[in-house]
């Protein structure tokens, strides 16, 4: 399982490296600018929770990015099977006790990845209040008493229309929206879209990443974390 996890790490220097030197500098989470313990918050689906990781609990991505970030950062999973975005989705993450659990974490980051099960037909029929809600969910996190970072991840790719999930909603609808959402509000985004395009290997169920695909993420938002 550690050859998946440094084989998807290869992968991602070799994606990485092209056109690096021209992208902006982006926000860091720099260790010294905090005392003691830093609380990371991964605020997800399926996907955060590691539905279809081998040993998930070893080898969910939060807990690879745990390993990555060092021994003074501690990574809490928040992620929950089915959760949507969208206020008036099937299973809302605003109704749900982790999200209400967030505020006794105190964090002071956290990475949110919500989106994929938003692309169900009955819940993306509500698209239109999509970018709503998720102002409305970044204004709830910054404005914790922790006072966290935000960090919003672009969802990954859909390899076949499952469970009414679909590429197409994802890539043309939900990505767009949390882009400009993200740029009003001034809130970096993490790019696992593209860091996990062209890798149908690592999603054997086309929905969900396997252990490498989860290190491939993990890699990938521990280097948006460090303004890599």
């Amino acid at each position: 399982m550690k050859c998946l996890v440094l084989g998807a790490l290869a992968a991602f220097l070799l994606i990485s490296s092209a056109g690096c030197s021209s992208a902006p500098p982006r926000p860091a989470l720099r260790a010294a600018d905090y005392s003691g313990t830093i609380r990371v918050a991964c605020v997800g689906d399926s996907i955060t929770f590691g539905v279809g990781v081998e040993n998930r609990q070893t080898n969910c991505y939060p807990v690879v990015l745990g390993k990555l970030l060092g021994r003074r950062f501690d990574v809490g999973n928040f992620g929950v099977s089915g959760a949507t975005l969208l206020k008036k989705g099937d299973l809302p993450y605003w109704n749900l006790q982790q999200f209400e659990q967030l505020k006794d974490f105190a964090p002071q980051v956290i990475v949110l990845a919500l989106g994929t099960n938003d692309s169900k037909p009955q819940n993306w029929k509500y698209g239109g209040e999509f970018a709503g809600d998720l102002r409305d969910m970044l204004d709830h996190f910054t404005a914790l008493p922790s006072r966290p970072k935000v960090w919003v991840c672009l969802p990954p790719p859909v390899y076949e229309t499952r469970w009414g999930i679909n590429e197409e909603t994802v890539s043309l609808e939900i990505i767009p929206a949390i882009k400009q959402v993200a740029q009003e509000k001034n809130i970096p985004t993490i790019d696992v879209h593209r860091a996990l395009g062209d890798r149908p290997e690592y999603f054997p169920d086309r929905i969900h990443p396997n252990a490498a695909g989860a290190g491939m993420m993990a890699i990938t938002i521990f280097t948006a974390l460090k303004g890599r």
